[in-house]
C-alpha cells in the first residue's frame, strides 16, 4: 500500500492524495461507508458504486468474527467473495471496555 500527496493547500494542513492497495485506489479526502457485519446496510451495492461512488468499505474484524465467523467467511473464499464488494475493504479491530478502547 502506498500513499501519495497530490495537493496541499497552503492556508492550511489540507492535503488531497491518492491510496494505492492491491483491491483499488482511493482518492483522498474520502467518505467511508461502514460496513457492520460485511454489508453496508439499507443501501444497494450499486448505489454505493454508481450513486454514491464509493471507493472502499470500512468494517469491523470483531462483529465478522462473531457473525458470520471465521468458518463462513473462509468457505466463501475470503471477504470479497463473501459480501460481492470487488472495491477496496479496510477492516479494523475495536475492543471496548469500561476503561479501554483499543484500536489496532
Amino acid at each position: 500500500m502506498t500513499f501519495e500527496i497530490q495537493h496541499t493547500d497552503p492556508n492550511s494542513n489540507a492535503r488531497a492524495g491518492k491510496i494505492t492497495t492491491d483491491h483499488g485506489v482511493i482518492e483522498t479526502p474520502i467518505f467511508m461507508p461502514v460496513g457492520t457485519v460485511a454489508s453496508v446496510k439499507t443501501v444497494h451495492q450499486r448505489e454505493l458504486k454508481e450513486d454514491i461512488k464509493a471507493q472502499i468499505i470500512l468494517g469491523n474484524t470483531y462483529h465478522l468474527y462473531l457473525r458470520p465467523g471465521i468458518d463462513t467467511l473462509e468457505r466463501a473464499g475470503g471477504l470479497h467473495k463473501f459480501n460481492g464488494w470487488d472495491g477496496v475493504l479496510r477492516e479494523i479491530f475495536i475492543f471496548f471496555s469500561p476503561n479501554i478502547e483499543l484500536i489496532i
